[in-house]
């Protein structure tokens, strides 16, 4: 953001926020200098975030376009994120344009983007709510009023969950959020993984991530990952480095070695 542009109220240019930190990757302008202090230092642990986080971008495009195929028509993005290329709403209604859109998130200056940016787009809403709190998702007004639970629904947790750092506050949180969903819904998630990175880098990594959440950053292992669709139907090929889930490429191998997001997609019975 321009030096003399006004901060909307309620957000705190001189403290690194999450979003703005992964819009600076993506080469988005959404953010202010301590967010790109604190995204440089991140770059130095790990040369491959800007890419990372493409590929997140892109693993977010090929989940969508394949449960909009799949007739899926409710989509329930949590940590939405500031909007950028092809949002969720832009890929659903692209492939299936009766369907319907809720964006979450708890960060002022993504929910001033994206009620600006969806203002004419009725067949979207955004919410704030927080990932701790799924009941404040599942039970919004507004989310109650744009979604129908009698019918599938689409929740998707893309680079959100590893900002929880308790293991079991994680596990419960994507229990209750799976918990009145009915078959043929679906869930999607990608999620930090540490790959080959030392313990050094981790520890570096976590320090410049706690100012910016209340929770820092957990890398979780493909097992950890992977129990998060316990009971579902995991689509192929599982739980992989979210660049070769489902590749426009081929020849993409997933590499377990480096530092990436897992990803994977599974059905509600």
């Amino acid at each position: 953001m321009e030096r003399d542009e006004q901060v909307p109220q309620a957000i705190d240019p001189n403290t690194p926020s999450v979003a703005r930190m992964y819009d600076y990757y993506l080469g988005g302008k959404d953010n202010f200098p301590a967010d790109r202090e604190a995204a440089e230092k991140i770059i130095q642990l790990v040369p491959t975030i800007k890419q990372i986080a493409r590929d997140n971008r892109d693993f977010l495009i090929r989940v969508v376009r394949t449960l909009a195929a799949a007739g899926i028509r409710q989509f329930i993005d949590i940590g939405a994120g500031l909007p950028t290329r092809q949002n969720v709403h832009e890929v659903a209604l692209e492939a299936a344009p009766d369907s319907r859109i809720v964006y979450v998130d708890n960060d002022p200056i993504v929910l001033v983007h994206a009620r600006a940016l969806l203002a004419d787009s009725p067949q979207t809403a955004v919410v704030r709510a927080d990932l701790r709190d799924p009941a404040s998702i599942l039970d919004a007004p507004e989310v109650r009023a744009h979604i129908d639970f009698t019918r599938p629904v689409a929740v998707l947790l893309f680079a959100i969950l590893h900002f929880v750092p308790d293991d079991k506050e994680a596990e419960e949180i994507v229990s209750r959020l799976r918990a009145p969903l009915v078959g043929g819904s679906h869930l999607a998630l990608s999620h930090s993984y540490a790959g080959d990175m030392t313990g050094e880098a981790l520890s570096s990594g976590r320090s410049v991530y706690r100012p910016a959440t209340s929770g820092s950053l957990t890398p979780r292992s493909a097992e950890q990952v992977g129990a998060y669709f316990e009971g579902l139907d995991l689509l192929e090929p599982g739980v992989v480095p979210i660049d070769a889930w489902r590749p426009e490429w081929p020849d993409v191998e997933p590499d377990f070695g480096r530092p990436s997001l897992l990803g994977g997609v599974a059905r509600i019975r």
